[in-house]
């Protein structure tokens, strides 16, 4: 007699099991159920069928179930999410044995990106009922991921340039030795195939020319043409997009998501915490951020929004030691500031910054550089030390002022256990390095996905415990 167990393929059921049968009732498979039947899918914008001649179509709170159950699986492209209808027992009983095809689904993503977006709020109005999300603390972050497109197929300005500056003198090249053959006999000389139609190369190059200077950049990626380029986490420079979260302390539940297309986080801060006040209804006590969001002009705008922020300014050094320029006190009704010494530093003019955000700073100079006994110390510039001071310059002095708040301080060190976690998880438990869909439109859908789908492992961890929706399981 065998003391293994193998498998009976000529077994039989008197009774078949139905798909109930063969699901756990923790299966969260039921609570994807559960969550999307409790939604409000025309109100949130999704397509619904108006006639009825023709074949059934495949309703969208079942598609719907099919994504949201894929992306908790890491199940992100539309032809594995089908094989997966025919083969995975919790879409098999999620769809009651039907089997969408990858085409279906994809139109269903396609014509309802504004209603996936929208998911990832309403999950987050069923947790703030059951009074999970807390309004103590939350922290901002952002991640930057490559597109899906080719790396090898974007455009730069300077090799463009370059080849249309060489394109007219390697065709006159070709052409006059094409005709130097001809003049001694040697037969015809045929231009290279990929240079017979000058007037096509030079309007494809024109073309790559023309949407550089339609989006005013030197790069371009054809195909994702919204991506831009900028660093990413390995500290190399590709394209791809800025992906925004909020995250709040208590519940770990990301409270704000939204992709931009700027290469840094500098602009990024308000709009952020304005999100959390449009989703919750309010914003948190404080919200805490890493020197990415320390633009002034964002620390001015969250004072005058009632938007109480804690941003790491950093040390307030800038590299000159006794004589750093936080070390320099501005006078505004003076007009001049001071130095370390006592010495008064006039205006002396107004610059220009950043051509993306516009901003006119004021400059101060020196005036008694050449008798100062600490010239080189203070700066090593020939024409003595000057001190730029912007227009925001007072609320990024209060910024500083809060912060000597030892029990501020120590918020602003719980940021990365906060946030920076969400982001490990996305990358290294759902795998997602690279977006799987081109353009910001689908882009911002895809992520809001994947931030609906951590706060639904969250979820799911208290509709286990019953204390969301209705969990047979604890209920029976």
């Amino acid at each position: 007699m065998s003391y293994e167990k193998r498998a009976n393929y000529e077994a039989q059921w008197l009774l078949p099991p139905s798909l109930e049968d063969l699901l756990g009732k923790e299966h969260p498979a039921r609570f994807i159920r559960e969550l999307v039947d409790a939604l409000d899918l025309k109100a949130l914008g999704f397509r619904q069928r108006v006639a009825e001649e023709g074949r059934p179509n495949y309703a969208s709170d079942l598609l719907l179930k099919v994504w949201l159950y894929g992306y908790i699986r890491k199940i992100r492209s539309s032809r594995a999410l089908e094989q997966a209808c025919m083969d995975q027992i919790g879409l098999l009983w999620l769809t009651g044995l039907q089997t969408p095809d990858h085409n279906t689904l994809w139109r269903f993503w396609r014509e309802n990106k504004a209603g996936i977006r929208k998911v990832f709020k309403e999950g987050l109005r069923i947790a703030a009922q059951a009074k999970l999300v807390g309004l103590v603390l939350h922290a901002v972050d952002g991640t930057k991921i490559e597109t899906s497109a080719a790396k090898g197929q974007s455009w730069h300005r300077k090799d463009i340039e370059k080849l249309m500056g060489e394109l007219d003198q390697v065709i006159e090249e070709v052409m006059a030795e094409t005709e130097r053959l001809q003049n001694q006999g040697g037969g015809e000389y045929r231009l290279p195939e990929h240079l017979h139609d000058r007037q096509d190369l030079r309007g494809m190059i024109e073309e790559r020319l023309r949407e550089m200077e339609r989006q005013d950049r030197d790069q371009v990626m054809p195909g994702d043409e919204d991506s831009r380029m900028m660093k990413l986490a390995d500290g190399r420079k590709r394209f791809g997009y800025n992906a925004q979260i909020v995250v709040d302390e208590k519940s770990g539940l990301i409270v704000a998501q939204e992709v931009v297309q700027e290469e840094s986080d500098n602009y990024q801060l308000t709009p952020m915490v304005e999100q959390v006040r449009e989703n919750l209804g309010q914003a948190a006590d404080e919200t805490v951020a890493d020197g990415g969001y320390k633009a002034p002009s964002e620390l001015a705008g969250a004072e005058q929004r009632h938007q109480s922020v804690i941003v790491n300014l950093g040390k307030p050094s800038d590299g000159n030691g006794d004589y750093s320029a936080a070390r320099f006190v501005y006078d505004e009704v003076q007009n001049h500031c001071v130095c370390p010494r006592g010495e008064t530093l006039p205006f002396w003019k107004e610059k220009k910054k950043d051509r993306v955000h516009p901003t006119t700073v004021r400059l101060y100079r020196c005036q008694n550089y050449a008798d100062c006994p600490v010239r080189w110390e203070c700066s090593d510039s020939k024409n003595g030390r000057s001190i730029e001071i912007g227009p925001h310059y007072q609320a990024v002095l209060r910024q500083r002022i809060k912060q000597q708040d030892p029990a501020k301080a120590e918020l602003l060190k719980k940021r990365g256990q906060i946030v920076e976690r969400i982001f490990g998880w996305i990358k290294q438990e759902l795998g997602f390095r690279r977006w799987t869909v081109r353009g910001l439109e689908n882009v911002r859908t895809q992520w809001a996905m994947l931030c609906a789908t951590i706060n639904l492992r969250v979820l799911y961890r208290q509709w286990l415990s019953g204390a969301l929706l209705g969990n047979p399981a604890v209920d029976h």
